[in-house]
């Protein structure tokens, strides 16, 4: 399955106590469908828990407001909270991240980088 979303929050790496690593991050997906017999848009937004455990280096990446294409298997965990009410919750087991956008903070990262790349060439003699 493929779905696409932006990051609400920073990723979280976190370490089992056997030494393990997993990603944790959630995701937004945006929808709009127009009801039949009426004019208006209902628009709606999707949450999605995602762990992602082949490459935990990635999480540096994985910030507020980055948009990222994934590819995994989808879960529904369901339980009854200590007020006895029923909450459901959509897990993302992810394959594969393509990152395709990131967050301000991440372009303004790039373009320190660009700069300092730029000042390293302009002292090359050729």
């Amino acid at each position: 399955m493929e779905i696409t979303g932006r990051l609400i929050l920073d990723a979280k790496i976190n370490q089992l106590n056997d030494g393990r690593k997993v990603v944790n991050f959630c995701i937004a997906v945006n929808d709009s469908y127009k009801p039949k017999n009426s004019g208006e848009v209902k628009r709606i937004s999707m949450l999605y828990n995602c762990s992602y455990w082949i490459n935990p280096a990635i999480g540096q990446y994985l910030t507020k407001g980055t948009l990222v294409e994934l590819y995994g298997r989808l879960s529904v965990a369901a339980w009854n909270n200590a007020e006895g009410q029923a909450r459901a919750s959509l897990n993302f087991h992810v394959n594969t991240i393509k990152l395709h956008g990131g967050s301000k903070s991440m372009k303004q990262d790039a373009g320190a980088l660009a700069m300092t790349e730029n000042a390293a060439n302009n002292d090359l003699p050729f």
